[in-house]
């Protein structure tokens, strides 16, 4: 069996109203899905992350020859040859391009042996994984934090037993929010804050004292994703776990941020670090370092679906809150990407179910993406 095709799809939605963190605002969400095909007519999926259409036409001119042609079984070597081809882009496009088609490479190699990707992996630990809705966002004008009581509700009658707004607005407003969510979701639901890289580290520093009594699990990248500094600063500065890394692209970089003793637990995005072969290397160094790992993930049901296969794997850690980490981020915003095949429901105790493959468990046919395709290309053998 050999690849004989890469077809990309460049995919976009509007919302129906901005929603946003402290970083910016969503008016609409882009994402950039690539199919390779087999001469067996098999094939895989995966997802670049930010940065869709550059990561597109990295493919198209840097990477593409260096897998059609090949077995994909051989997806650990075709790593190594894209990875050699990055010149100075080691954290950016470039990576996020071997991300979707590393992502894709393992999908197509499980599929090929009618094993799931866990299974390619070297076998599953667990069959469910503990998930948290990723949300709510800022609104627009007057209070950004209007309808998060309401929307963390809404949470919780659907099973999450975890639940990680966004803050940044201003510390105050943070401790005022979180306080909120915390009498809204009693004393057994897990509360984390994403500032999305808005603070600088003193602003961070008073917003973690705001938000103490919320008794949060983790503050989530607090300033911006390579400021070293200012992430030891906030790390010895409060007694709550910093979680970061979904803007880091390889492993080198949580290196660096692992020497300097920032994070306390690592977040990876396999459509940004390299797939699932960049994320297994960050993953051997928070085991070097006794940290927990798990997979950041915000875009459409391809990266939903690989970051399931990739927790399924980890190894149990307790971090202090309800369930042992890794936790699941599900992306609580109005998604069509994320709803094209939807993830499992969860259960009473705020559980989802492991697809069992083959593959993900992923299940898309190219066309089912027209409604969203603003763009397609083919790189053929």
């Amino acid at each position: 069996m050999k690849i004989i095709e890469i077809r990309g799809f460049d995919l976009s939605f509007l919302l129906k109203e901005p929603l946003g963190n402290a970083l910016t605002f969503f008016r609409k969400r882009e994402a950039l899905l690539v199919q390779v095909v087999t001469d067996a007519g098999v094939s895989g999926w995966g997802e670049a992350g930010n940065s869709p259409h550059a990561a597109g036409t990295f493919i198209r001119t840097r990477l593409a020859g260096l897998v059609l042609g090949k077995s994909p079984a051989d997806f650990g070597r075709h790593y190594q040859a894209m990875t050699s081809v990055l010149g100075y882009d080691r954290r950016g496009a470039g990576m996020m391009a071997i991300s979707a088609l590393d992502m894709a490479l393992h999908d197509l190699a499980a599929r090929m042996y009618g094993i799931s990707v866990a299974s390619l992996l070297g076998g599953a630990v667990r069959d469910r994984l503990f998930a948290y809705a990723s949300g709510p966002f800022f609104r627009e004008r007057t209070d950004p934090y209007r309808e998060f009581e309401r929307e963390a509700d809404g949470y919780l009658k659907r099973n999450f037993r975890a639940i990680k707004p966004r803050g940044g607005f201003s510390p105050r407003a943070d401790g005022v929010m979180a306080r909120q969510l915390r009498r809204l979701a009693g004393p057994e639901v897990a509360l984390m804050v994403d500032i999305n890289q808005g603070y600088t580290a003193r602003a961070a520093i008073q917003s973690a004292q705001h938000m103490e009594d919320a008794e949060l699990l983790w503050i989530e990248e607090p300033v911006q994703p390579e400021d070293i500094p200012g992430y030891q600063t906030v790390a010895r500065a409060v007694p709550v776990a910093i979680a970061g890394g979904e803007a880091l692209g390889n492993a080198r970089a949580f290196r660096d941020f692992l020497a300097a003793g920032t994070f306390s637990v690592l977040q990876p995005d396999l459509a940004v670090c390299g797939g699932y072969s960049g994320f297994r290397e960050i993953a051997a160094l928070a085991r070097a370092y006794d940290l927990p790992v798990m997979p950041h993930v915000f875009g459409t049901t391809v990266n939903f679906h690989a970051s399931m296969q990739m927790a399924a794997v980890i190894e149990p850690r307790r971090g202090g809150g309800p369930a042992p980490y890794p936790f699941m981020e599900y992306d609580a915003m109005a998604n069509p990407l994320l709803d094209l095949c939807p993830p499992p429901a969860l259960d009473s105790n705020g559980l989802l179910a492991v697809p069992e493959g083959p593959g993900t468990g992923l299940d898309l046919a190219p066309e089912r993406l027209a409604p969203w395709t603003v763009g397609h290309w083919t790189e053929k053998l």
